[in-house]
């Protein structure tokens, strides 16, 4: 049997096989912000992941990146994910919750007004945001006082305490994508003088200080981490991309995480560079890795002991029995982009397994 499909043991995570459920954002968790049984039955029908890494969540209210994700900040949300977790353990899944700070890729129309945050005061160029009046530029945020930042920490630690109560097995802390901590992490989205900008230590120091405090709060063993050193998407730069990534994860090691998480490439294809290697050469732990991977070359890269496992995203959205399809050799099914962001369970839960397709 291919290895991608044995057991893995990350921190106090035990996989049932080595293929990952990536963090998808799929918006159906209303202005609200509250999970609901749809986003219970959309989870559920991936069980069969050896793990599951829900969506990006909001960590601290007042900070929406995406007009209808979900948050952790309430008692109220603590007890609406509970139907999820409940849902997947049923079904024998083991699922992570991906907390999260958007920084300058939250909107004043998606909360009330309110001027966003970032390490500096630089706007995101060149993209765009969902809002409630349709797509919109982004915003100027305002530069994060440095007495302002222990307090953003103290709420990943409460939100990470609050994942757990909700019956989540562990949480990835959002380190990617060109949301707050990788703002922190890149030159080109940090020009701080203080203690937290100028150099990587300097940059790096917000993200440590979140690790070590979700650590403590809940445990490295149930603590993840996502980067993506490479990737472009949100107008994200940084000079030394793989020097940045071989210095960052020599220094991981001390957390003693559950695993890290990370994206290999750059969503625009515009910044290049090894970066699985470099974590491969300064990171003891366990490594999963994501974005563009076939079935094939997960198995590949698996048994040849490059990565433990590997992360699919858009596959687990038309494929909720991705898994079986995988040790089939089944054809997959493509996903209707579409319906990524849209309301409803059309192209969400609606998606055939292959028993389900050939009934």
């Amino acid at each position: 049997m291919d290895t991608i499909f044995w057991p893995l043991e990350a921190g106090s995570l035990v996989l049932k096989n080595r293929i990952v459920m990536a963090p998808l954002t799929r918006c159906r968790a209303g202005e609200s912000h509250m999970p609901n049984a749809l986003m219970a039955e959309y989870y559920a029908q991936r069980a069969s992941a050896g793990l599951i890494v829900a969506e990006a969540t909001m960590a601290i209210a007042g900070n929406s990146a995406f007009w209808k994700e979900p948050g952790i900040y309430s008692e109220a949300q603590v007890d609406a994910w509970r139907q999820v977790t409940d849902a997947v353990h049923a079904r024998g899944g083991k699922i992570v919750l991906q907390i999260w700070h958007g920084g300058r890729a939250c909107h004043p129309l998606l909360n009330g007004g309110i001027t966003p945050v970032a390490p500096s005061a630089l706007a995101i160029v060149g993209e765009e945001v969902h809002t409630p009046e349709g797509k919109q530029p982004y915003t100027l945020p305002r530069a994060l006082e440095t007495d302002e930042v222990p307090d953003i920490v103290a709420g990943f630690a409460q939100a990470a305490d609050n994942a757990i109560a909700a019956g989540f097995d562990g949480v990835e802390v959002h380190g990617a994508n060109g949301y707050l901590i990788d703002q922190f992490l890149r030159d080109g989205s940090n020009v701080r003088d203080d203690i937290y900008g100028g150099s990587r230590e300097a940059r790096a120091k917000f993200l440590f200080d979140v690790l070590d405090a979700v650590c403590e709060r809940i445990g490295s063993d149930k603590v993840g981490l996502r980067l993506s050193p490479l990737n472009g998407f949100n107008d994200m730069r940084d000079s030394d991309p793989v020097g940045l990534t071989a210095w960052l994860t020599a220094r991981l090691g001390r957390f003693n995480l559950a695993y890290l998480h990370m994206m290999r490439a750059d969503f625009k294809g515009e910044q290049q560079g090894d970066v699985l290697a470099a974590v491969r050469e300064n990171y003891p732990g366990v490594v999963i890795a994501n974005m563009g991977y076939t079935p094939e070359e997960a198995k590949a890269a698996v048994g040849a002991g490059q990565l433990d496992a590997v992360a699919f995203g858009v596959p687990f959205i038309a494929n909720p029995d991705l898994v079986e399809r995988i040790e089939l050799g089944a054809p997959l099914a493509e996903a209707n982009p579409k319906t990524f962001y849209s309301d409803g369970p059309e192209g969400y839960t609606d998606y055939p397994t292959l028993e389900t397709a050939h009934a």
